[in-house]
């Protein structure tokens, strides 16, 4: 009962921070679209969270490892918080840049410690339920989120909801002041330093364990390739669904609901049925129809087929993560885990940015069906590299409870 009620204080935090980045992200693209009236302006705000990734994880992975995750997930929050109340009174667009670039570390450094924690935290048998029901917290936050954008902007400025976004963090780190410490001791001593030195001997032993456990790094950096495709993919969504099909701004907001409702009930299907589903299915399935669902999504010639697509993507990406994120739990030590997610996180960043402007200046140049479809198609090969990956493998190996790393 205690590790459920604390699991459910968790998941509480997540919702609110998840609602609150919505509103936040939504309100600082229109921020900065009133004031500069430039879509490339928009761009910059993209680009600034895999550059914030790649400064920060160099050597956050080191840091994180080593002191109390719990403490330093609300230093993080709140620090987060009073970074984005700074931002209505700001003189000009440059110190906005510059602060939303701090925000956006803090985020990067907040994925792989929160990770952590909840490794630490969630039994081993309760990580697929609990990884379930985070999706489909993070999904509703992606119907919630822009509802009360909306509400806020008509009741106020895009400034408010900023404000209200300040306030959720906050709450978001109160909740995280209930929950129990895991850190019984930290590694990182009072009198020892981070050094370059210290990131140097990180970085070898997250090398010595990838080369040991070479399909454990193999499945993980088949992750990283389907996240890189679908980030570069989602470039394109928008003005795939309004300059090629046509779409209004009232049925792209439909398109965005209908996702979020594949989600929804994929994370339902995934809570329900957590102890009957395979991990390594969950992982090559949902890969396979993810991408299945940007190729019917990218082949699509009106609103109804665009929304099968979009609803298959839904669906797919929630088995998919919930299948990888209970792999990676279960077999990377949680003793090194911010270290090695962080140091392949940079590596994800990088080619987030090379492929997004690759797929950003072929479509400019061309046309963007073409490119959406040949942009699938070859995530869809990658899809079927991954199950035939997974599956050759028996259940029982790296898929199941009792090999973890992590007891």
């Amino acid at each position: 009962m205690r590790n459920w009620k604390c699991s459910l204080l968790l998941l509480g935090g997540i919702g609110i921070s998840n609602i609150g980045a919505w509103v936040y992200l939504i309100a600082l693209n229109l921020i900065i679209l009133n004031e500069t009236g430039s879509p490339l302006a928009i761009a910059l705000l993209y680009i600034l969270g895999p550059i914030a990734t790649i400064c920060a994880n160099s050597w956050a992975g080191s840091l994180i490892d080593r002191i109390n995750s719990r403490k330093f997930m609300i230093g993080l929050t709140i620090s987060r918080a009073l970074c984005i109340a700074l931002i209505p009174v700001l003189p000009s667009l440059f110190y906005v840049y510059g602060i939303v670039f701090i925000i956006n570390i803090g985020s990067a450094m907040f994925e792989p410690t929160s990770l952590v924690y909840m490794t630490k935290l969630i039994p081993v048998k309760n990580r697929q339920r609990f990884n379930a029901l985070k999706s489909f917290i993070n999904s509703c936050g992606t119907l919630i989120g822009p509802a009360i954008a909306g509400l806020l902007f008509w009741m106020g400025t895009p400034y408010t909801a900023i404000y209200v976004n300040s306030i959720a963090l906050l709450l978001s780190a109160f909740i995280m002041l209930l929950l129990p410490n895991v850190d019984l001791q930290t590694v990182l001593t009072e009198t020892e330093k981070l050094s370059w030195k210290m990131i140097k001997e990180d970085f070898k032993v997250v090398y010595m364990f990838s080369h040991t456990h070479t399909f454990i790094l193999k499945v993980y950096l088949l992750f990283v390739g389907m996240t890189i495709f679908m980030t570069a993919l989602d470039s394109l969504e928008a003005a795939f669904a309004k300059e090629v099909i046509g779409m209004s701004d009232t049925n792209y907001g439909f398109l965005l609901s209908i996702f979020g409702t594949g989600i929804i009930l994929g994370s339902f299907i995934n809570t329900v049925f957590s102890n009957q589903l395979a991990v390594n299915l969950l992982i090559g399935a949902g890969s396979v129809f993810t991408a299945a669902g940007y190729t019917a999504l990218y082949s699509s010639q009106g609103f109804i087929s665009a929304a099968v697509g979009t609803f298959m993507i839904g669906i797919a990406i929630t088995f998919a993560n919930t299948g990888y994120l209970k792999f990676y739990q279960n077999n990377v030590p949680v003793k090194m885990m911010g270290r090695f997610s962080s140091l392949f996180s940079m590596v994800e960043a990088i080619f987030i940015i090379v492929l997004t402007v690759v797929i950003g200046l072929a479509a400019e140049l061309t046309s963007i069906r073409p490119v959406g479809l040949i942009g699938s198609f070859t995530f869809l090969l990658l899809g079927i590299v991954v199950f035939k990956t997974v599956m050759a493998k028996r259940r029982g190996e790296h898929f199941e409870e009792k090999l973890t790393l992590n007891n």
